[in-house]
């Protein structure tokens, strides 16, 4: 975080500073990290004392002082060694905090901001667009998925004066929360980059999906730029909701930045970038034709902001891999090949994943889908999971796994959809999956695994090849 007096730390939060008789006083300046897990807390950090479901913050002040907090958030007075800060709401003043920081950084520097959202695809764009502008200046970008109303207002605290880029990742899981999270952060560009069923039990179906993704761009400045995907019409109409100047990208001819030639192979992605007349070769590592629209847009953002493409093209090209557990190409030892994709799923995730084992099955070889549940679906989860069975023998896989009753429809499904023996196989465990697979499985497989987070199939897949998780 930048350096803030004490003073300025609660004005800005919103609060009342108290300082320990024998302490410092407002005076005193505070930068270190800005935390709410006190585990993660060093010497000078400021350590927010939240509430949650689970636990509260509060109970765990004293061991963040004990690790080093120099000042402590919260929601009460605390009987502590170091300065405290009381709030009203502890989410808002962190909020308020991180609002207040991008500000003064944005006036005192050069900082430019770029919010991603979208119902797949955030994190693997962000992490592009993390390695495309670090290579131009010093760049902020959040670890793993910290695009909540905590761990978005938390990466942002980590710029200082001296960045030029922040990379805001911003999820939602009901309404409103992405407004807030771009009145925060007041993005130059908001990315939107699919309406799909991703959490959709939270947002009432499709609609109040594309509702919420469109918080992105519906109060945008005329000074700021809209990046849209074409190919998504949800998203595409999204332009009459903004007074933001609109860029397009996708493989229609209307993009503006567009890819041709795609080709998923085992090694990766290649595609054709097409901009202002010229056409570049672009060869991602990274697997899955899906993770060409999350490059295209990182490129439209690098190309809007006067970045030379080439260059990111180049940039892009050396990563090695979208995140960890997201189609992550492992070995699986004695010719098998395992493809984690396990951190997250949605129906047009699953579909997406499905499509690129299909596509990268070597002659000779089987495709194995290994699928858990997809979670945060509501009442849509039954016929979502049933047409993903279906999809799986439509595409031919050679086996299908379901892991977990939760999943139990794709299996159902499969059989329904075709004439098979023992082709689709139900387990209760990861525990059965990894002892079945072991037992079957042999040279020139490719096995994806699939599942939301909460399945826990993400081990099975490190399981599978010796990776520790």
């Amino acid at each position: 975080m930048i350096a803030l007096t004490l003073a300025e730390l609660a004005e800005i939060a919103g609060g009342a500073l108290h300082l320990p008789e024998a302490g410092p006083d407002a005076d005193q300046v505070v930068d270190g990290s800005v935390e709410t897990d006190s585990r993660l807390v060093t010497s000078g950090s400021v350590f927010f004392a939240l509430r949650g479901d689970e636990t509260d913050g509060h109970l765990f002040a004293d061991a963040a002082v004990a690790s080093g907090a120099a000042v402590v958030v919260a929601e009460r007075p605390l009987d502590l060694a170091v300065p405290f800060v009381v709030v009203d709401d502890g989410v808002a003043a962190l909020s308020r905090l991180a609002a207040g920081v991008v500000e003064r950084v944005r006036r005192g520097g050069r900082l430019r901001v770029v919010g991603v959202t979208g119902s797949n695809g955030k994190t693997s764009t962000k992490n592009m667009l993390r390695a495309v502008l670090s290579d131009v200046g010093p760049t902020v970008a959040p670890e793993g998925s910290f695009n909540n109303h905590v761990g978005a207002p938390i990466s942002m605290l980590r710029v200082d004066l001296d960045t030029e880029f922040l990379v805001v990742e911003m999820g939602a899981s009901g309404p409103g929360e992405i407004a807030r999270l771009v009145a925060i952060a007041r993005p130059d560009t908001g990315v939107v980059l699919k309406v799909g069923l991703a959490h959709a039990g939270g947002f009432g179906g499709i609609e109040g999906t594309r509702a919420a993704k469109a918080e992105m761009v519906t109060d945008l400045p005329p000074t700021a730029t809209a990046v849209l995907n074409v190919d998504d019409d949800r998203v595409a109409g999204m332009a009459a909701d903004t007074a933001a100047r609109v860029v397009g990208f996708g493989l229609t001819g209307s993009a503006a930045y567009r890819a041709s030639d795609l080709e998923v192979t085992r090694e990766g992605t290649s595609f054709v970038l097409e901009h202002d007349g010229v056409s570049r070769p672009v060869r991602l590592r990274i697997l899955g034709e899906h993770h060409v629209m999350n490059a295209l847009a990182a490129l439209t953002v690098a190309g809007e902001w006067g970045l030379d493409l080439d260059r990111a093209v180049t940039v892009l090209e050396g990563v090695a891999r979208a995140e960890r557990w997201r189609m992550e190409v492992l070995d699986g030892g004695d010719g098998v090949t395992v493809v984690n994709d396990a951190y997250n799923a949605s129906p047009d995730s699953v579909a997406a994943a499905l499509k690129t084992l299909a596509q990268i099955v070597p002659p000779g070889g089987r495709s194995i889908a290994v699928l858990g549940e997809m979670a945060e679906l509501g009442d849509l989860a039954r016929e979502e999971h049933d047409r993903v069975g279906r999809l799986v023998v439509r595409l031919n896989v050679g086996q299908l796994v379901v892991v977990g009753h939760e999943a139990r429809h794709i299996h159902v499904a499969a059989g329904l959809e075709g004439s098979w023996d023992g082709e689709s196989v139900l387990v209760d465990t990861v525990d059965e999956a990894y002892d079945l697979l072991r037992q079957t499985l042999r040279d020139g497989d490719v096995v994806l695994v699939k599942s939301s987070k909460s399945a826990g199939l993400r081990h099975l897949g490190d399981r599978l090849a010796g990776v520790s998780s």
